[in-house]
Parts: structure tokens; C-alpha cells; sequence
């Protein structure tokens, strides 16, 4: 029975690599990747050098059969997306789901994650958390999920474009002006940024910006986190 490790890896900064990650990419006979050309380069700048095979969102399944095929055969694959972990917001689940229906072991490397990393700076946001991710492009549809997100209480935890961005922080505005949020800009990256306030004020800063650039994720409090917060002052 073979192996194929869904391995981790960093979402800006080289340095986060673990290296139980750089140890699986050396063993493995192959390497699937989201995008063959972006993990290239991160091989080669680990001087990593394996046969690479194409697994992305719009041929998974079919990625995902040739990938069994090569665990038949006895060989040990690796995969990894772009940046953090497979399968949240990436491809890799439905890979991950048909290889272990094969009857072969799923072994996960952890690394770097948007969602994991921005929480564990955010502060308190309430006892429940939802990952959403993308919310759909579609303004109507994005509205009325983040209506359900927010009066459901509960924290949770968006990414978005930065093409998009102030779009989403007008409808969550336009929904609850005063809601605590988190913006992490470009996490883990040279010019990474962090920005804590209510949803207005976060909203004005980057609406006031010439230009916007970088990759998003989104924490939006819910709605007992004063609460909470004044709970663990007490104790």
C-alpha cells in the first residue's frame, strides 16, 4: 500500500517550511502540485528536484486517477498547493477522498495556514469559529451569506481579493457598521499587515487607498466576544 502526504507549505515567507515537509518532497518519486511552475520553484529553491504532475481545481478528479494509478504501481506521491495547506480554499480534498477510497493511506504534513495564522493574532472573537473562505463573487449571493454568517453569532473567517475587498468590507457595513474585525494583508510577507477596528473604521482605511495589493483573510468577531472578553478578564 502506498503513501500520498498532502504536505503544507508556506503561504509567503520560504522560511515557515517545516522540515518534515522538505524530508517528504525528498523521499516521494513524485510531486503533484496545483500549479507545476510555483511549486518548481519552491523545490529549486530547496534544491528539490522530482518529476512533477499537475493536480489544480479544474482537473482534480481526473488528476486524482492518474495519481492512484502511480500508488499502484508502488510509487510515493506528494501534493501540494499553491501556499498553505491543501484543501482549505485549495484543491486536494477531492484528491485526498479518492485516494484513500483506493485503499491507500492519506498521510497529511502540517504547515502554514491564512485562516490558523490571522486567528492566532486576531484576539477574542467568541467561543465558535466558522473558515468560510470565498464567499461567491456574485454581489447578491455574497450578501446574503454574510447576512447568515453575522446573525448567526458566531465568529468567522473570510478570504478575499484584493480586486474585492473593499466591496466585502461595505457589505459587512451595511449589515453591522460597529462589528470588530480583523484584516490580515499579505500575512507572512514582507509587507504583511494587520488591521483591528470596527468594520466602519476598517472600511474607510482602505476605501481612502489608491491602490490595494496582496492576498486577504478576514476575521469577523462574533457577536458575545465583549462578552467573553470581559469573562477572561474576570477569571
Amino acid at each position: 500500500m502506498s503513501v500520498l502526504y498532502i504536505v503544507g507549505t508556506p503561504i509567503g515567507n520560504l522560511g515557515d517550511i517545516t522540515f518534515r515537509a522538505l524530508e517528504t518532497f525528498k523521499s516521494v518519486d513524485v510531486v503533484a502540485a496545483e500549479d507545476t511552475r510555483h511549486t518548481l520553484e519552491l523545490l529549486t529553491h530547496f534544491e528539490i528536484r522530482k518529476p512533477l504532475i499537475s493536480c489544480r481545481s479544474q482537473n482534480e478528479s481526473v488528476a486524482a486517477d492518474k495519481i492512484i494509478r502511480l500508488l499502484d504501481e508502488g510509487q510515493t506521491v506528494a501534493y501540494a498547493s499553491d501556499a498553505g495547506m491543501p484543501g482549505i480554499s485549495d484543491p486536494g480534498s477531492v484528491l485526498a477522498y479518492k485516494v484513500r477510497q483506493a485503499g491507500h493511506t492519506v498521510t497529511p504534513i502540517p504547515g502554514p495556514s491564512a485562516f490558523a495564522t490571522l486567528v492566532s493574532v486576531a484576539g477574542p472573537g467568541g467561543k465558535t469559529l466558522v473558515f468560510e473562505g470565498f464567499l461567491s463573487p456574485s454581489p447578491g449571493k455574497r450578501r446574503k451569506r454574510l447576512r447568515e454568517l453575522m446573525a448567526s453569532g458566531n465568529a468567522f473567517v473570510l478570504y478575499e481579493s484584493p480586486f474585492r475587498i473593499v466591496k466585502l468590507l461595505n457589505d459587512i457595513a451595511d449589515i453591522e457598521i460597529d462589528r470588530r474585525i480583523v484584516v490580515g494583508r499579505e500575512l507572512t510577507k514582507l509587507h504583511e499587515e494587520i488591521v483591528d477596528g470596527s468594520c466602519g473604521e476598517v472600511r474607510d482605511d482602505f476605501a481612502a487607498r489608491q491602490t490595494i495589493k496582496g492576498e486577504f483573510a478576514v476575521f469577523i468577531s462574533g457577536t458575545n466576544s465583549a462578552k467573553l472578553s470581559q469573562e477572561d478578564a474576570d477569571n
